[in-house]
């Protein structure tokens, strides 16, 4: 009898206990879906869970009224909507075919027999987006999401060019361009690399809400070893009220011209200047040409070559539209045939941004920017210049500038040449979308 009691316990006790472990099981499950529950989705500012929610890109044809029309909202409100938007952002005019926009709809009325959105957000970009709130009052803003810039540091040697050698660590292409038309364009001819020839860098990627990769950010540091020359390049702000950034070796002496050579990243020197040229459509007869043609698709951004004033961007016959920028007393440059232009009479550039894009307006038998170049007011081949070194660094700078560059050089230093890894390390990440990183 007692041997049956036992066994009567025992079988009474592992029931217990899986009775027990289901109940736990149970309430494990229970709580695991509570707190699934109490998660937010945010995205816009807002938690997403508390939406129906609906996803869509403008289509050609659409309009702000249009998109709001086919989702069951009247002209009426259409109307008034726009009108309290239109100081934040006009949206009339400014929805571009193939961006994103979010329509929220309140889940207290989505069984409602006529859905209305109450809120319409638009992408104008990986980061910026507008926001369109008209559930009880319309108000209109822009936002920016939430931005990490994380710093990184690679190392490269040379077998064949430098886009190869990035490609295969796995590195970004940009990084090939900011090295051989910012940072070295008038030191190093990347066109001649050789076999052997080496690079260390230190830069920023850019990630938008943690995991979106936006590309390099820029390159804070390099160093070059090439035909036996040891080249260091550090990036310094030396104008903080018009944003000025140049690169410096470590003499402190700047590494580019005052001039780009070039007013498009990739574009092909497709007519050089020439006062002789004579041309088979005009029976062979001298046409003297005092540009320089740089072909590139419709639609390609063209840059200002150096800092200065724009004093014209208007469309006169042959030259279709352009702009002429006043560098200084000296120097001015003109670029033809845009397809549109981005600034105005008036207007400061700073080198390298975009002031219209390449089109065929005017006189021209393609796409390409006729690029003029003038010295004391004559055209002149810019090719056969001895253009001026870019604005050196100020006497008070200079101090300043080598305390900044000490623990980045030794840092460029103290980084080993790998060949295998993609990336040799990565640093600090910086999680505020103001922070400016030198």
């Amino acid at each position: 009898m007692h041997l049956r009691g036992l066994i009567v316990f025992a079988v009474f006790a592992v029931c217990f206990v899986a009775c027990k472990e289901d109940h736990s099981a149970e309430d494990y499950k229970k709580e695991v879906a509570e707190k699934k529950q109490e998660e937010k989705i945010l995205e816009f500012g807002f938690d997403l869970k508390k939406f129906e929610f609906k996803r869509d890109t403008v289509r050609k044809g659409d309009t702000f009224g249009i998109i709001l029309e086919r989702n069951n909202i009247g002209y009426p409100e259409i109307f008034q909507i726009a009108e309290k938007a239109k100081d934040t952002f006009d949206i009339a005019t400014k929805l571009q075919v193939g961006k994103p926009y979010t329509l929220l709809f309140d889940k207290e009325k989505v069984n409602d027999s006529v859905k209305k959105p109450t809120t319409f957000i638009y992408q104008q970009n990986l980061e910026d987006y507008v926001v369109i709130d008209f559930k009880d009052s319309i108000q209109a803003y822009t936002r920016t999401k939430p931005i990490k810039y994380v710093e990184k540091t690679a190392t490269g040697v040379i077998e064949n060019n430098i886009s190869e050698t990035l490609e295969n660590k796995g590195l970004s292409q940009v990084l090939a361009y900011k090295m051989a038309d910012e940072i070295y364009a008038w030191t190093i001819d990347f066109r001649r690399l050789q076999p052997g020839d080496r690079f260390k860098v230190i830069y920023t990627d850019k990630y938008i809400n943690d995991t979106i990769y936006a590309g390099v950010h820029n390159v804070k540091a390099a160093y070059f070893e090439h035909n036996g020359d040891s080249l260091y390049a550090f990036q310094f702000q030396t104008d903080s009220i018009k944003g000025i950034k140049d690169y410096f070796n470590e003499e402190a002496k700047n590494l580019r011209r005052a001039f780009l050579k070039m007013p498009v990243k990739f574009g092909r020197l497709s007519s050089r200047y020439n006062l002789k040229r004579r041309i088979a459509y005009y029976g062979n007869k001298v046409r003297p040409h005092k540009g320089t043609d740089f072909a590139a698709p419709i639609g390609t951004p063209i840059m200002a070559t150096a800092n200065g004033t724009v004093i014209e961007s208007t469309r006169r016959g042959g030259n279709g539209k352009y702009v002429k920028i006043r560098h200084n007393a000296t120097y001015s440059t003109q670029y033809l045939h845009m397809k549109a232009q981005n600034v105005k009479k008036g207007q400061y550039v700073k080198q390298g941004d975009v002031i219209g894009w390449v089109g065929m307006t005017g006189n021209t038998g393609g796409p390409h920017v006729c690029y003029r170049f003038w010295k004391n007011g004559k055209q002149v081949d810019p090719f056969r210049q001895k253009l001026p070194e870019a604005e050196p660094i100020s006497d008070t700078l200079k101090t300043k500038y080598l305390e900044y560059i000490k623990p980045i050089k030794q840092r460029l230093d103290n980084i080993f040449f790998l060949e295998t890894e993609a990336e040799d390390a990565e640093n600090t990440i910086t999680e505020d979308n103001t922070t400016d990183i030198q």
